[in-house]
């Protein structure tokens, strides 16, 4: 359940089902029933067992929920049910009814294992659009709110001074870093905004969907279930009052306002079927939220060389490396890299630092575990957040007939994990997709083209060198695993295990 439409063409991959329905002597699966996930509901602060209740006093307990939630394998019973229309209708004016039908959310991003990866290929537009990867997406969702509550800023400021001196004020739209044109307000309170670059006119950045369509995980979340596990009863009270004009912030801190954006509305309640009870939304948007960026694999010297190259030919112009979050509403960060000392099993090692600030509320509940709401450096996550032109070999037919033409540009790190490439997944190879690239990058893919053999093989070394990984699989300070215990490798070869942070460990998921 990612933020867009996608189904595996093959098996399921890193699904899980419930141990409590479907029993095993390895135990391998979710640990609690759904209805012990949804427990007491949404509730508050104060009332246990509900999930603003874990979300603040036992987050990495959320986090790994979430988790399981995403690899849960719904049954009928739980409300999966037809696809949207059931396949009926006219697929121009609702291209879900070509999303297929799915009973978890790894049966679109599955891969690596365990993981909130990529899926496959599904018939969403005449051309396809391949299921991205999913680590990081909290970033990413923090990242383009910020810019786009700096671009709506300078549009303010820019209203106030057209109205005090009685003239047009144009202001350069640049947010940390980034230059999305110039916006002009006129005295009488109109905005000239053809000069605005890379986003809409309404200045919301939209990070998720290949063409930039959405801007908010939960609101993805909910129409997911809907659209693509058939969940008929996906209603969820912080989405309907947004897209009803009312301000909403989300458990996970996201700011959902009806008021300045159009925030698609939930499917209407429908008692008679499914169950989707807010609380596992939040639990879902809480673990995305969190969710861990990718990994660097071996810093070779061709792996820096190729860092270089692709920062001279001028990909770093729209790829862009480092970006700054202000206030990050995560509660833990994961660093994972090359070391094959400590990588048991595939050479990575994850170290895990918590982000949170502790409070005792003098409540007699456990103490508060909320985001310590600091600034952070994203590093290697190569996009601007801008849509862009990138000439006819991207560009994909709409069912209606038209064509797409502008596409966000797409982060590259996880790329060496993800092949095939584009929103299409037509391209083999990174050579061929950068290849492929024309339109605002013909410049630098003329650059590219025209580079020696080892030079254009040391810029693909680097983007390979920027990889996904399975959790389940990848050693950690939580879990570094052993080597010498005698079912290495399929135990013992360490995990992100959130587990030990949970304030009763001894109660799994």
């Amino acid at each position: 359940m990612g933020l867009g439409l996608a189904l595996p063409s093959g098996l399921a991959w890193a699904q899980l089902v419930d141990n409590t329905q479907a029993t095993s002597t390895a135990k391998a699966g979710i640990n609690k029933s759904l209805s012990l996930e949804v427990g007491a509901g949404r509730g508050d602060w104060n009332t246990p067992d509900s999930s603003v209740f874990i979300i603040n006093r036992d987050p990495f307990r959320s986090v790994r929920r979430g988790r399981q939630l995403f690899q849960r394998k719904f049954t009928r019973l739980e409300g999966t049910g037809p696809n949207d229309s059931d396949g009926v209708g006219d697929i121009g004016l609702n291209n879900a009814i070509g999303a297929g039908l799915s009973d978890s959310c790894a049966l679109c991003h599955g891969r690596p294992r365990g993981s909130a990866g990529v899926g496959g290929n599904v018939n969403t537009r005449p051309d396809s659009r391949d299921a991205p990867h999913l680590f990081g997406l909290g970033l990413r969702e923090m990242l383009g709110d910020e810019i786009t509550g700096d671009l709506r800023m300078i549009r303010t400021v820019a209203q106030l001074q057209a109205e005090t001196y009685h003239r047009p004020i144009t202001k350069a739209l640049v947010s940390k870093g980034i230059s999305f044109g110039s916006i002009t307000a006129n005295p009488n309170g109109s905005f000239d905004t053809s000069k605005v670059s890379g986003v809409d006119p309404d200045l919301r950045v939209k990070p998720f969907s290949a063409e930039g369509s959405d801007f908010s995980m939960r609101a993805f979340i909910v129409g997911a279930f809907r659209k693509e596990m058939g969940m008929l009863d996906a209603y969820d009270p912080d989405v309907a009052a947004a897209s009803a004009g009312a301000r909403v912030v989300t458990p996970s801190g996201m700011v959902l306002d009806g008021m300045k954006d159009t925030i698609t509305p939930p499917p209407s309640p429908d008692a008679a079927h499914g169950n989707v009870d807010p609380a596992l939304v939040d639990h879902l948007e809480f673990y995305l939220l969190n969710y861990f960026k990718p990994g660097h694999g071996e810093q070779t010297s061709q792996v820096r060389e190729g860092r270089r190259i692709f920062n001279d030919i001028g990909c770093a112009q729209c790829h862009v490396a480092n970006l700054t979050i202000n206030h990050d509403r995560r509660v833990a960060d994961l660093e994972t890299v090359y070391d094959p000392t400590r990588g048991n099993f595939n050479s990575l090692f994850a170290t895990a630092t918590p982000l949170i600030k502790v409070t005792d509320d003098g409540s007699g509940q456990p103490t508060l575990k909320q985001p310590a709401g600091g600034s952070f450096v994203v590093k290697d996550l190569f996009t601007d957040f801008k849509r862009h032109d990138l000439g006819p070999m991207f560009y994909e037919r709409n069912w209606d007939g038209t064509m797409q033409k502008t596409f966000m540009t797409r982060p590259l790190w996880g790329v060496g994990s993800t092949a095939p490439y584009g929103h299409d997944g037509r391209s083999i190879t990174l050579d061929d997709v950068i290849l492929r690239h024309g339109g605002e990058s013909q410049h630098s893919r003329n650059a590219y083209a025209r580079l020696r053999r080892e030079d254009s093989q040391a810029i693909q070394a680097f983007l390979n060198s920027l990889v996904l990984f399975p959790p389940d699989d990848t050693a950690s300070t939580l879990d570094p695993g052993d080597r010498t215990n005698p079912n290495f490798p399929q135990v013992g070869h360490g995990s992100i295990k959130l587990t030990v942070l949970f304030n009763d460990p001894g109660d799994p998921e």
